[in-house]
């Protein structure tokens, strides 16, 4: 990492509330370069609190921004950080409407020049694209990283149809402690604490309206700009990670918007920006990339960025299975459209006899982590185990003078036929690397509710004792297996934590191989791919954030538990978003996390989701000590799923709030 000190402008950073029309004031920090001249903002609008958790990463980049001729703004959602107002749901229309708001001001400000660029990472990449869609005329173009354009189905609540106990749940909860976070009287005065209070009565679990919705209906309609990519006015930079859950949004993206204003790069990143350096590497210049992204769209810059293939996508080579790794081997490739001419689908026809499939109801505790973070314990572990409990089919690579890699780019589709006799059920497939020595690495993998098969706006029960085609895409991924290795497809009929399992699931299904099939996308090299570069990651410096040593015991960041007698499998999670950390300006900010998910051999009803968060936030110089807890836990029986949550606040030893929710809904879908 080079940490740049220098830059073509000396540049100012000043704390401004920007108003909205209804009066609310957003809080926003804005980076400038020093000059009498009018610079292009780039906006990135955000719930994570400008003055403490995204600070770190904030310093990173906005500065740089600054720096390089533009006028950097963070700014916080409305209910959020030292904004104003209440927290609503994710993305819901109040948010995008105050959003085309801070960039409609931004473009009156006398040091702007009227255009403006939005860009972040997951909720900012995900506000990115949705504020385009609505197309204020200030906004030319933005750069959307680890985002999503179908919130129903690419996004932490429902897989294939099915509700994803493990983030449907850990974020709901997340969400909830987040949302529970008080005002910082340093930055809001002494009006902070009935602007908390005042939060707090308006807070609600969203895991309350995302169980509520579980099929594709208007409510994740809104906010998915796979509705119409007509709406969207801006030029778009879509960025992803092959270890990220939402990469294939980026293949959706440039395959649905007009090729003269978008472009698309999948690295191997987990759910982080490129520059950062985290697991898995390698790291590449970011900012230089999405400045070249700026200065053409913003500043009219004729730099070539535009000349760049339309996607640029890494290819992993072979490796063995790890849950991190620093750097994956590989190379970048490009391909001047997508579909791809490069890319043709290859069938692989599934051979033998009829099969019963009912994979134990544990099958899927080595999946790893569904948002990986680059932490030690993220990615999947060798998949034997998971193997052992689906039924396998297995394709030999060539090996000898003629043998050659078989290079996959895009989302592999698999193809089976099925009979249930039950009316509902799950299906999930893996696609997997295995070495001679029998190592099994897990390359890419897709879920299906197979009361979704005719459309993820329906639920269908299944024609109990019929056989049935389904067909369904795995995500997207570039991988090359090589010569000696072995291709295996993977069948479960169950994947806790991740798929929530429904009372008859596990009778499982029979497969019948005649007519069952799995399609890889094949590429062939194309002469693109020898001159994709990327400069080494820059950024500027650090903000000089303190983490205390401790001597307590780390706690394990996935441990599985087995409960013999009881036939039970618990997964407790550290989840390792930050921990305790001191600020330049005297705050300290301490969090702790841990999610819990249970379920017993054989019994679907008895899968458990449980979650504690634990907060504080610390000026001594102020006297200033406010902490917040809270519990989530979501179990289901045949009727329904029950939640139930928890907050409790203080202010020193005083509990200022103390609110808990039951509630119990009937299980339509999911």
């Amino acid at each position: 990492m080079i940490i740049r000190t220098e830059f073509p402008y000396a540049t100012t950073r000043e704390d401004v509330r920007i108003p909205l029309p209804d009066g609310v004031e957003l809080y926003a920090r804005i980076w400038r370069p020093v000059t009498d001249e009018p610079v292009p903002a780039l906006l990135e609008y955000l719930p994570y609190r400008l003055t403490d958790w995204t600070a770190p990463r904030d310093w990173q980049r906005h500065p740089w921004y600054a720096g390089h001729g533009y006028a950097s703004v963070r700014v916080d959602v409305r209910g959020h950080g030292c904004s104003g107002g209440r927290p609503g749901d994710e993305y819901d229309a109040r948010e995008l409407a105050d959003g085309v708001a801070v960039v409609e001001w931004l473009a009156a400000q006398p040091w702007c020049t009227g255009s403006v660029g939005m860009f972040g990472i997951s909720w900012g990449g995900f506000n990115s694209l949705q504020i385009a869609a609505l197309a204020p005329e200030p906004l030319k173009a933005i750069v959307t990283v680890c985002s999503t354009d179908d919130r129903y189905d690419n996004d932490v609540h429902y897989m294939g149809g099915s509700v994803l106990a493990v983030d449907m749940h850990a974020w709901a909860a997340t969400m909830l402690a987040f949302a529970s976070r008080p005002p910082d009287p340093e930055f809001v005065g002494d009006g902070w604490r009935q602007q908390w209070l005042d939060r707090l009565e308006s807070v609600e679990p969203l895991i309350h309206t995302w169980l509520s919705h579980q099929t594709r209906d208007a409510y994740w309609r809104h906010g998915s700009v796979c509705e119409d990519y007509s709406a969207i006015g801006a030029a778009v930079l879509a960025v992803g990670g092959w270890h990220d859950p939402y990469r294939d949004t980026v293949l959706r993206l440039v395959s649905a918007l007009p090729s003269s204003r978008v472009r698309g790069l999948i690295g191997p990143w987990s759910h982080q920006y490129p520059d950062r350096g985290l697991p898995p590497g390698p790291a590449i210049g970011f900012l230089q990339e999405t400045l070249r992204w700026w200065d053409h769209w913003l500043k009219g810059a004729d730099n070539g960025v535009m000349a760049e293939p339309l996607l640029r996508s890494w290819i992993s080579d072979s490796h063995r299975p790890a849950t991190v790794y620093e750097e994956l081997p590989g190379r970048w490739v490009g391909d001047r459209s997508w579909p791809s001419a490069s890319v043709v689908p290859v069938p692989y026809g599934l051979q033998g006899a009829p099969v019963v499939v009912a994979s134990p109801q544990h099958t899927g505790l080595d999946a790893g982590r569904f948002f990986p973070f680059g932490n030690d314990a993220d990615l999947p572990p060798d998949q034997r185990e998971e193997d052992a409990k689906s039924a396998c089919f297995e394709f030999p690579v060539a090996e000898g003078p003629d043998g050659e890699p078989v290079e996959i780019l895009g989302r592999p589709s698999v193809t089976v036929r099925l009979r249930l006799d039950v009316p509902y059920g799950q299906i999930v497939a893996r696609l997997c690397d295995v070495a001679p020595d029998g190592s099994s690495t897990l390359v890419t993998r897709g879920a299906l509710n197979l009361s979704a098969r005719q459309g993820r706006d329906r639920a269908v029960p299944w024609p109990v004792g019929s056989y049935e085609d389904v067909t369904f895409e795995l995500n997207g991924i570039g991988h090359s297996f090589p010569p000696g290795h072995r291709i295996r497809l993977a069948l479960s009929s169950a994947y806790w934590p991740w798929i929530w399992p429904r009372a008859g699931s596990e009778a499982g299904w029979t497969l019948d191989p005649a007519g069952s099939l799995l399609t890889l996308p094949v590429r062939t090299a194309s002469p693109l791919d020898g001159g994709i570069v990327f400069e080494a990651p820059e950024q500027s410096e650090p903000l000089g954030v303190v983490f205390p040593a401790t001597l307590d015991e780390p706690r394990p960041e996935r441990l599985v538990v087995r409960d013999v007698a009881r036939g039970v499998w618990r997964l407790e999670v550290d989840p390792r978003y930050g921990g305790t950390r001191v600020y330049p300006d005297g705050l300290e900010y301490g969090e702790d996390a841990v999610e819990e998910y249970e379920i017993a051999d054989g019994d679907p009803l008895s899968a458990r989701t449980r979650s504690e968060w634990r907060i504080r936030l610390h000026r001594p110089e102020l006297g200033w000590d406010a902490r917040v807890e809270t519990r989530s836990e979501i179990s289901c029986d045949e009727g329904g799923f029950v939640t139930s949550n928890e907050v409790v606040c203080r202010e020193g030893d005083e509990v200022v709030f103390h609110r808990t929710w039951e509630r119990r809904l009937p299980r339509a879908a999911g």
